[in-house]
């Protein structure tokens, strides 16, 4: 078994207005990085696209029908100032899920050892009822519940590295006791959620909240200290990491002082988890990272990584 590759080019159909920090150059660096000649090894699939129902995992009915009527025949319309719609963007969200759940199917149906989802737009900030942060399907969560109800796992654990707290990942898991959720992130920062107290209804879910101009020394200390005790009482069946490489020190949307080296030492650790509860298996999928050269750097280190490890 090795590392499998998910994407699709529908994810360059997500358009996003001149200027927008989640646009359509990301998953091109993303592409052009893992390329090289170290990733030949990958198993390249496409990203399949999710049937709408498949999302009714996180998001309410209605909330589905209004993203759907709200995409534009043409041009580019706003949910809110951060959140855009092209025509592209059903798909594009569609095949992110579909990508995320095929990684699923593939990680614990032995076809891999794990998994890195390579599409946008990112999920971790949609709430149940509400697109927000760039983000429209709350990919993350939905694979965490696809694996507990459709593979019949017992626990599945969810950590989001990204600088931004996942709100939309904790608003769906919230009252989920065979899910966990961990997340490390800046604070303050938006969405503005993520304070330690933020527990879940059943002691689920762990904030862990970071200083501006946190670096990696603080990073790896407080992932130590509270992140991976709590993963490994936990014991998962699988691991689910929202990827999101924005905590690096070149990001213009946070002060985080991250290096690509943080992220590859994270991953690390998180496979070790991995080996040590659920037989290595972990699914991987891109969030947010917006300075191109270093969301490619990042990215790099993070699937070598993963390629190490599911060797």
């Amino acid at each position: 078994m090795t590392t499998a590759l998910i994407t699709h080019p529908d994810a360059l159909t997500h358009v996003t207005p001149p200027g927008h920090p989640e646009r359509v150059a990301r998953i091109e660096a993303v592409n052009e990085a893992l390329t090289a000649p170290e990733f030949t090894f990958l198993i390249r699939e496409a990203a399949p696209l999710a049937d709408a129902s498949q999302a009714l995992n996180g998001h309410p009915q209605g909330y589905i029908d209004k993203l759907r009527a709200a995409v534009p025949v043409s041009g580019e319309v706003a949910l809110d100032p951060d959140t855009w719609l092209s025509p592209g963007s059903w798909q594009a969200a569609l095949r992110g899920l579909g990508g995320c759940l095929r990684a699923v199917d593939m990680v614990l149906g032995g076809e891999a050892r794990n998994a890195f989802v390579a599409m946008r737009p990112p999920g971790h900030h949609a709430e149940a009822r509400r697109a927000m942060g760039f983000c429209l399907l709350s990919n993350a969560a939905i694979a965490a519940k696809y694996a507990l109800d459709h593979h019949g796992l017992a626990r599945v654990a969810v950590m989001d590295f990204d600088v931004h707290h996942g709100n939309g990942t904790q608003d769906i898991l919230w009252d989920e006791p065979r899910a966990l959720f961990v997340s490390t992130h800046q604070m303050p920062l938006y969405p503005g959620t993520g304070a330690p107290d933020e527990r879940g209804a059943h002691d689920n879910i762990l904030n862990v909240p970071l200083p501006p101009h946190s670096d990696g020394a603080r990073f790896r200390a407080e992932v130590e200290r509270q992140v991976l005790p709590r993963l490994d009482g936990f014991a998962p069946d699988l691991l689910i990491v929202s990827a999101g490489f924005d905590a690096h020190r070149a990001d213009p949307l946070a002060q985080l002082d991250l290096g690509a080296e943080d992220f590859a030492w994270v991953t690390e650790r998180l496979c070790d988890i991995a080996d040590a509860h659920c037989g290595g298996r972990v699914v991987s999928t891109l969030e947010g990272g917006y300075d191109l050269d270093a969301l490619a750097a990042s990215v790099a280190a993070h699937v070598k990584v993963l390629m190490e490890r599911g060797a």
